[in-house]
């Protein structure tokens, strides 16, 4: 019998379910359960566990097959978003998350953005007539890229942030306007040229190859063995791979990013939690950078918090425990997708305290 070795979801329903974390990681089985049980999760698709282990037995070389699998899910993935990734007139944009079957620090990052160069920007600009949200983040993009992928590090990238901020006369990075993004993205190339000796792909093809290819690299780097020989973690084949389409909470201030506990992380206490930030990304919410705001006031959410906060019990349900999910969107439409990096711990509440979750990172 021929290999599986990617699993598709979304449109209401999955190849995999939450059973099969070791097959296809924490972060996969989830979203596949989501979407079977009708949430409105961005479609994608999910590279195995065992298409790592193969990988990393192979002398780092895809299992044979695994490179058209992975173009057939990707030409369905455009089909269902109705974009094809990085096009010049209709671009798709993805994003691509490591998701071992337990979590541990030392795992990739997540890269957003990707298919995103000087054609396809100039297509979100036309898609979206927007021209500073595209520049946002493909700045994003080359950041994260550099860091992820290449192993740049951020203080090369956020120097020149700081420098242009000093520049403009801006505190936020939301004040800055389309050109002085624009000349960011320039300085970014070069730093990014100079540090690594080549540069930036634009082909979004090979921008993807390169990203799967770190997130099966992460997984036998010296931070995440050692953790898994400290807890001795053993018996997991590897890391699975999501690669899932864009949702922006970049546009403006009538779209935002945020996460979601169905129960307060810090407490244990079960009530509905949440922070978002309008006009921003995944990684602000936890970079630090600004100051979320609660969701459960609603006092600035445009969707409503009945919205959001309806899947609480199905998905405390469904995943079999506390958990956290992202929440993107716009004031039309929200999306989801779960946040599967907990660790149990001991409130000092008795028995029963260490089942709460404690959200690590998003």
């Amino acid at each position: 019998m021929k290999k599986k070795y990617i699993y598709f979801f979304g449109s209401k329903s999955a190849d995999g379910n939450a059973k099969m974390k070791d097959l296809l990681g924490g972060k996969g089985a989830n979203l596949a359960e989501m979407a079977n049980l009708g949430f409105p999760v961005p479609s994608g698709f999910t590279i195995t566990t065992q298409a790592c282990n193969e990988y990393n037995h192979n002398n780092n070389k895809y299992p044979t097959g695994l490179q058209s699998e992975i173009d057939r899910n990707l030409s369905r993935l455009e089909r269902e978003m109705g974009a094809k990734l990085g096009d010049a007139k209709n671009p798709l944009l993805v994003s691509v998350r490591s998701g071992a079957a337990a979590s541990m620090p030392g795992m990739m990052d997540t890269v957003l953005n990707l298919g995103l160069n000087p054609d396809s920007i100039q297509g979100l600009i036309h898609k979206t007539n927007n021209k500073r949200f595209p520049w946002d983040a493909y700045r994003r993009f080359i950041n994260m890229f550099g860091n992820v992928v290449m192993g740049m590090k951020h203080h090369d990238f956020e120097e020149i942030l700081d420098r242009h901020k000093e520049k403009a006369n801006v505190e936020n990075d939301t004040d800055l306007n389309a050109e002085q993004l624009k000349e960011i993205c320039k300085d970014f190339i070069a730093i990014y040229k100079k540090k690594t000796g080549t540069n930036f792909p634009t082909d979004p093809k090979e921008q993807l190859r390169k990203a799967i290819v770190a997130v099966f690299n992460s997984w036998n780097n010296p931070r995440a063995v050692k953790y898994r020989k400290i807890y001795e973690i053993s018996g997991l084949m590897g890391t699975g791979v999501n690669i899932q389409a864009m949702v922006y909470g970049n546009t403006g201030n009538n779209s935002a990013t945020g996460v979601c506990f169905t129960r307060n992380p810090s407490t244990g206490e079960n009530k509905f939690y949440g922070e978002f930030l309008l006009n921003a990304q995944g990684e602000d919410v936890v970079a630090g950078i600004r100051t979320p705001e609660p969701i459960s006031d609603g006092k600035r959410v445009t969707l409503s918090v009945q919205e959001i906060s309806k899947y609480k019990k199905q998905i405390g349900e469904a995943l079999q425990g506390p958990t956290g999910y992202g929440v993107y969107g716009t004031r039309r439409k929200a999306v989801y997708a779960p946040d599967t990096q907990w660790k149990t711990y001991n409130t000092g509440g008795g028995k029963d305290s260490s089942r709460y979750g404690k959200r690590e990172a998003y």
